[in-house]
């Protein structure tokens, strides 16, 4: 069967294509449009239906829309509860009213599509089955958490051969992600957007407020309630722009340690109800990887594994898979987060020779990427298919020399972010266990923190964040082989077998997807080097 899944109802809209029960292709349609989440000034685009990246998955199948056996839309407006407490119910009317029609919205956007193809999944199903189907194991324990679906915010449950059995589902109003969202705006970042920002602002104070949260947010038989905050009580409102006080950032961990606690609770409660070994994680919350590392290190599972698109991009994933399987196909885990675009060498020459700038191919461009970040350069790293999801992992990426404590505040200027975001390191997989511990390993997906061991952290200065951790990726020599070479070279050459790897991008846009990207952000930004598939460009040095 060809199943095709689409997100295009709250932000990161995304298509996804199954085939036969293997993924095929997914990407996000940010990637095309270049508007960071799918959000721009005209109203309701939050809402927009991924057009782009739905064709561009078809066309990676070879198929047409009316080759289409089935589309997973993971949002079931019949499931909507107009009065819930504390929603608008004006606006779920109107968002209900234009998720019944994406059948017919989806007919225009994709011609040949029949409207009765289409199938409405529920959000928070469509989480779960991107993490249970999607993990490289058989059946397991799932929870997912965001702001919400339907008139839910949270899922427990486990599959079993397959199939997805709920235990537990949370009733908004009562939800950790929009809390979490509210915390957010009110230190002055966008909702929905920079909650990583303040995750990683918990790290610079004490959670001095965490006993008034264990009041107001609490946890019971598979799920928690949470009373109103007036987040003024622990400090001002900021706006966006405005110094960070200490009292900001003591909130922020104050409700981070809470919500790692709930997490915990909630884990303890689904591992009594179903005796699973491994848990499987989705949701917005599952991207908060400090809270990942305390249920991997502290909860009742042997091994815990998160959709590295656990935000709602991978909802579309999810609702495919959770097609496929309804049919009775057996569904194959997802063979890696680089299921986006790739181009070929000669695409890429093509869009080097339109640009009209100089360039080389050297006998291995791992080497000389090595040489260049030895060299403390910073190297615009474009390698194979695009990554699903919001993690750079080697596919596009900015990588640069970890051994200097100053490339922090340089790649962040690079990027034009906060000075209080932290970088992370890349990692050869074998060589991971010498310099960083409690966390699980391998991690591919940069989802986990990890302590840095302290004889390594004056090693490494530039990726220890100011609690001497770490979000690393590993990498494994028989999936990333290039990049494998990259870091066995640059190794060789400093003794340090590991690089910072950042999202190739600025701030307030996509990371980079197409070589015309690239070649924007390397014309825009002050990165030295760019490599592009086997080619390098470099920027010109000033004779003055």
């Amino acid at each position: 069967m060809h199943i095709l899944g689409i997100n295009a109802i709250f932000h990161d809209p995304a298509a996804a294509l199954v085939v036969d029960g293997e993924v095929v292709a997914a990407a996000e349609e940010e990637r095309f449009t270049r508007r960071k989440h799918g959000k721009s000034p005209v109203p309701f685009s939050a809402w927009e239906l991924p057009e782009q990246a739905a064709h561009w998955c078809l066309r990676r199948a070879g198929i047409r829309p009316a080759d289409l056996d089935a589309v997973a839309y993971s949002y079931d407006p019949q499931l909507v509860e107009h009065e819930l407490a504390g929603l608008d119910p004006g606006w779920e009317e109107l968002r209900t009213t234009y998720a019944t029609r994406a059948p017919q919205f989806l007919a225009t956007a994709l011609p040949g599509l029949a409207t009765d193809n289409v199938r409405f999944v529920p959000h928070h199903v469509a989480h779960a089955a991107s993490a249970g189907l999607a993990a490289p194991f058989g059946d397991s324990a799932v929870l997912t958490a965001d702001g919400r679906g339907e008139c839910t915010s949270a899922l427990a449950g486990e599959y079993r051969d397959g199939r997805l059995h709920v235990l537990a589902s949370q009733r908004l109003p009562h939800s950790l992600g929009l809390m979490y969202e509210e915390l957010t705006e009110h230190l002055g970042f966008r909702r929905s957007s920079d909650e990583y920002k303040v995750m990683a602002l918990a790290s610079y104070a004490k959670p001095r407020f965490l006993p008034d949260f264990a009041e107001l947010v609490r946890s019971d038989v598979g799920g928690f309630d949470i009373a109103p905050i007036d987040w003024s009580r622990w400090a001002p409102r900021r706006a966006p722009g405005e110094e960070l006080g200490d009292e900001h950032a003591e909130l922020a961990s104050s409700v981070q340690a809470r919500l790692e606690e709930v997490l915990l609770e909630l884990a303890g409660w689904l591992h009594r109800q179903t005796g699973r070994r491994r848990l499987t994680l989705a949701g917005g919350i599952a991207l908060n990887c400090v809270a990942n590392t305390r249920l991997a290190e502290e909860g009742p599972f042997d091994e815990v594994w998160v959709q590295p698109a656990a935000g709602d991009a991978g909802t579309a994933l999810g609702g495919a898979l959770h097609l496929a399987a309804e049919s009775g196909e057996r569904v194959r885990p997802m063979p890696g987060a680089d299921l986006g675009r790739g181009f070929d060498d000669a695409e890429i020459a093509a869009r080097l020779d339109a640009a009209r700038i100089p360039y080389e191919r050297p006998a291995d461009v791992a080497q000389e990427a090595a040489e260049a970040v030895a060299r403390n350069e910073t190297v615009g790293w474009f390698q194979g298919r695009s990554e699903f999801g919001p993690r750079a992992l080697g596919h596009r990426s900015l990588l640069a020399h970890p051994g200097h404590a100053d490339n922090v505040e340089r790649l962040n200027d690079v990027k034009g972010r906060e000075q209080f975001r932290p970088v992370a390191p890349m990692v050869l997989s074998e060589r991971a266990s010498e310099i960083f511990s409690r966390g699980p390993l391998p991690s591919p997906y940069m989802l986990f923190v990890h302590d840095v061991d302290p004889q390594w952290q004056e090693r490494i200065p530039a990726v220890v964040h100011v609690d001497g951790t770490a979000r690393i990726q590993t990498v494994e020599r028989a999936e990333e082989p290039l990049t494998a070479r990259l870091l066995d070279a640059f190794a060789a050459r400093t003794g340090i077998p590991a690089v910072i790897n950042t999202s190739f991008n600025t701030a307030g846009r996509p990371m980079v997807d197409d070589p015309v990207d690239a070649l924007e952000c390397f014309g825009a930004s002050p990165i030295d080097v760019l490599v592009l598939g086997p080619f390098v460009v470099r920027r010109p040095r000033s004779t003055a």
